[in-house]
């Protein structure tokens, strides 16, 4: 789901029988929830409204949701190594490089 550039989760509770999500992206924790469709998305608008006048009566800048769609710039040299790669690990570009950068992104974290 998506409003205001915010990105919002969704799952379904069986046990509950409630959907519910967080707003993605952000420094703090702001969940949401609702029992039909219309209820849940009405819910997460709400949360970002209120997530939105909480930073202004706070003088904090909001934080932005990532997409997870990031367009990178490369060499066509580069372009070409990684396509190779990615054709003899069996993998599409995008995997390719994706699963290049969260390990990059671990051993960073992890060291």
């Amino acid at each position: 789901m998506t409003y205001k550039g915010y990105l919002g989760s969704v799952a379904y509770s069986e046990k509950d029988q409630v959907f519910f999500g967080k707003i993605e992206g952000i420094n703090g924790l702001v969940n949401f929830e609702g029992e039909s469709v219309k209820e849940l998305t009405d819910a997460f608008h709400e949360a970002v409204d209120d997530y939105l006048a909480y930073c202004q009566d706070e003088g904090i800048e909001p934080d932005k949701s990532y997409t997870g769609v990031l367009n990178v710039r490369l060499t066509p040299a580069i372009h070409r190594q990684i396509a190779m790669l990615a054709r003899q690990a069996g993998l599409t570009i995008n995997a390719y490089i994706k699963d290049a950068l969260e390990e990059k992104v671990e051993a960073a974290v992890v060291g």
